[in-house]
């Protein structure tokens, strides 16, 4: 059963990664619905720019911090700052990620260090960070981001997929944890989005990856909103546009039946690539 929240208003919201992409995106539909919003990331620049573009109204005040979510004295030293500013947040979104997309041969062990470090551990510093204080207080609401790659695996994603299926089993493991204590957990499986990370990423998506595992893009504001409209309803699972949506649903209906699927989307985008080469 679900338990809805229809109303942000007046709520102090902290977001990681929110000087930009779907972080930013939220932020500003939620500072429209009278949130308070303080938004965590590492340059101070895009921090400000990021903050001064949040709307206002009847007092409603917005903040800033500076940290590296990978570091966790930086994380406890920007918790400390939030806390002693504006309060307890009602409210964690952890949008901080990214992605290296390339084949194995080509992944360095630094890079996959470096996915797990930021997507999953920096998810669960801020976690930590903040939890207790939210059970001593009796609620709370986590909102942890997954990917479209947390839950099937694709073509040239080794460093980046299970750091994204770690942050599903933790959130797996919060909800059912933290659930009875007052503090409700979802994930959220964002599909192709078109934010600065995506750029970065088609930098080094392999062949096979852009012609057989590319899906339609949708826009930060898009994915936005549709992860707030489930937030408000009380989803656990926030599966943002049609496509994600129907990929989810087929993966666990098909089982195994779908690694058969995704080698036969292989097999035809390594033809293709091999045609290409052949001039």
């Amino acid at each position: 059963m679900t338990q809805k929240n229809d109303s942000f208003a007046g709520r102090l919201v902290l977001i990681t990664g929110g000087s930009s992409g779907i972080g930013l995106a939220l932020a500003r539909l939620l500072a429209g619905e009278g949130a308070r919003i303080w938004i965590l990331a590492r340059h101070k620049n895009a921090l400000e720019a990021a903050v001064k573009s949040l709307p206002t109204s009847n007092g409603q005040t917005h903040g800033m911090t500076s940290a590296d979510v990978t570091d966790w004295d930086q994380v406890q030293a920007a918790v400390q700052q939030v806390r002693h500013e504006a309060g307890i947040p009602d409210v964690l979104i952890n949008a901080a990620g990214a992605a290296h997309p390339a084949y194995l041969q080509h992944t360095t062990l630094k890079i996959f260090h470096d996915m797990m470090d930021l997507n999953y551990f920096g998810t669960l510093h801020m976690v930590k960070a903040l939890v207790p204080e939210m059970i001593e207080r009796g609620r709370g609401y986590i909102v942890n981001f997954s990917s479209g790659a947390g839950f099937l695996a694709l073509f040239g994603y080794a460093a980046y997929v299970p750091s994204k299926y770690a942050v599903r089993g933790l959130s797996d493991s919060l909800r059912l944890e933290l659930k009875p204590l007052g503090v409700r957990v979802s994930v959220v499986f964002p599909p192709d989005t078109d934010t600065p990370g995506l750029k970065q990423e088609n930098k080094t998506k392999p062949f096979e990856t852009l012609e057989a595992f590319s899906s339609q893009v949708l826009s930060a504001e898009q994915v936005a909103r549709a992860i707030l409209r489930a937030m408000k309803r009380g989803q656990y699972t926030i599966l943002p546009g049609m496509e994600v949506s129907f990929v989810y649903r087929l993966t666990f209906w098909l089982g195994n039946a779908i690694y058969p699927l995704m080698d036969f989307l292989l097999a035809g985008a390594r033809r293709k690539k091999a045609r290409l080469e052949r001039g």
